[in-house]
């Protein structure tokens, strides 16, 4: 009973921030405050309604779209050479490819800045993608690894003895056992890219300002419930991706992977 409590507490802490932004949404107040005073549903009407919100949503989405599809067409391959080609440098290869990892985001946006500019790629779609193609690789390249190295090699050095070629078991034996790890891999990387905010807000611009960099500057100058409003919708995005992984693969097999 006590260890049902503790566990009831602890989730309950975790969850209280979202709790309380998810019962401000529905404040009939034009400042944000806690506990509300009423109830409505204009601060989701006024989210649906805001230009800013509506243009930001579609720039991150087409971003973050682009940028999985890169990181999966650039992060697969790397995983496939570095867990099954055996080559001089394998490790300075892999650590290159982690790497951003390891680099704040701030330095990497000042630096993406520098080097945008003259080109120029700054407030552009290409810029954008480019950027977050850095952030969001790293975890393509990890989560297809790990899959991989989890697999059985005996699989494939069979499909090749009953005379597969190499696309074959590429595409029949190879991706498949891959596909939980590259599966959550494309879903950490849309999620991440949609709400890369530091690296977003050196490289865009007045043309492409993702949601992140539009809801930073809307809160410059003002905080209602449209906000806590918006919140909710983005945690729901969240959860909606999480139970695509559950319900397809399976959200501990994807972890596991």
């Amino acid at each position: 009973m006590a260890r049902v409590t503790l566990l009831t507490v602890l989730y309950l802490f975790l969850l209280a921030p979202i709790i309380v932004v998810f019962v401000e949404s529905f404040d009939d107040s034009t400042f944000l405050r806690f506990p509300p005073e009423g109830f409505t549903l204009d601060a989701y009407r006024q989210v649906f309604a805001n230009a800013d919100f509506r243009s930001g949503v579609q720039v991150s989405a087409v971003t973050a779209a682009v940028t999985t599809l890169l990181a999966l067409l650039t992060g697969v391959p790397a995983a496939l050479a570095l867990t099954r080609v055996g080559f001089k440098g394998r490790d300075a290869v892999e650590s290159a490819f982690l790497s951003p990892l390891l680099v704040p985001h701030i330095v990497l946006g000042l630096a993406l800045l520098v080097l945008f500019a003259p080109i120029p790629l700054t407030d552009t779609y290409a810029g954008l993608i480019l950027a977050h193609l850095g952030v969001t690789v790293p975890y393509v390249v990890r989560t297809v690894s790990a899959a991989l190295a989890g697999a059985d090699p005996r699989a494939e050095e069979a499909a090749r003895t009953l005379g597969a070629g190499r696309l074959t078991v590429l595409r029949r034996v190879t991706l498949p056992a891959a596909l939980p790890g590259l599966v959550s891999g494309a879903v950490i990387a849309f999620l991440l890219s949609f709400d890369e905010t530091v690296i977003s807000l050196f490289v865009s611009g007045q043309n492409t300002r993702p949601l992140p960099v539009a809801v930073l500057q809307y809160v410059e100058y003002r905080s209602d419930p449209s906000i806590a409003a918006l919140s909710v919708c983005l945690v729901l995005l969240s959860v909606l991706a999480v139970l695509v992984v559950e319900r397809s693969l399976g959200l501990r097999r994807s972890l596991r992977s």
